[in-house]
């Protein structure tokens, strides 16, 4: 499957994409635009602009098409090669002299620092830089702050008539903290999941680092993988999520819920 990987730095939105719409396979570049402070990028074949942030075309032919999002999850490369030990591991051999595993904006994850080139309505009801598991069902979108999944390690919450669970698990440093990536602040991973699997309707809490299900007993992975018990080998649906900063999140979706804790 052709894909894309995206980052845009200034929203801490890592977002992946199908690249094939209606037959057609696109290559993808930064257009050297923003629009929410959020990347635009530009397809090769037809000069069409997208938004990072939604995968929406905003000028162009395409415009009002939308790429197919592919799950993403931000997560530390040890929990990475634990649960994929044959993986393949995209090369710092690139063919480019990049200063790899540095961070050219250096504290801009500070919770309360303005957003840089953002000249929008900041949504007041979170502080602008706060990492938010940011998600879409159907049409009603929701958001869940970090430093309350931080609290609670696993929710379970209803979104427009889908049970999901959120999990949230340290050990995952931010890439917008300090000037060397691997000094940075743990700000952990997150994974969002269809909380149904084979027609059973599963619960959630955490045992330790580990979350486990309360329905079996079974031990989760943060990739929503069974690992240990009766439901092992077995995976939990992905919903498509990003870990964004709430300003940009919420310039695109200014209806979104936000959880506020149990």
């Amino acid at each position: 499957m052709p894909v894309s990987v995206t980052f845009c730095p200034l929203c801490n939105s890592a977002l992946a994409f199908e690249r094939t719409l209606e037959g057609k396979v696109f290559d993808f570049w930064v257009a050297g635009n923003l629009r929410n402070s959020d990347l635009i990028m530009w397809d090769r074949q037809i000069h069409t602009w997208w938004q990072q942030l939604t995968g929406e075309a905003i000028i162009g032919e395409l415009a009002g098409h939308r790429l197919p999002f592919i799950p993403p999850q931000i997560i530390s490369w040890a929990d990475f090669k634990e649960a994929n030990p044959g993986a393949l591991v995209l090369s710092r051999e690139t063919g480019f002299s990049r200063p790899y595993g540095s961070n050219p904006y250096s504290g801009y994850d500070l919770v309360d620092r303005p957003p840089f080139l953002f000249d929008g309505d900041l949504d007041e009801r979170l502080l602008p830089k706060e990492r938010v598991a940011a998600f879409d069902i159907g049409d009603v979108s929701a958001a869940f702050p970090f430093r309350v999944l931080e609290v609670e390690g696993v929710v379970n919450y209803p979104v427009n008539g889908t049970v999901v669970v959120i999990f949230h698990k340290l050990g995952t440093v931010s890439a917008l903290d300090h000037t060397l990536i691997v000094d940075s602040d743990d700000v952990g991973a997150t994974g969002v999941f269809d909380a149904n699997i084979d027609g059973e309707r599963l619960t959630f809490s955490t045992n330790g680092d580990r979350f486990v299900d309360d329905q079996t007993g079974t031990f989760w992975n943060i990739l929503g993988e069974a690992v240990e018990g009766e439901m092992a080998g077995k995976s939990l649906t992905p919903i498509a999520h990003g870990n964004h900063f709430w300003f940009a999140w919420g310039a695109f979706n200014p209806d979104t819920l936000i959880y506020r804790g149990s």
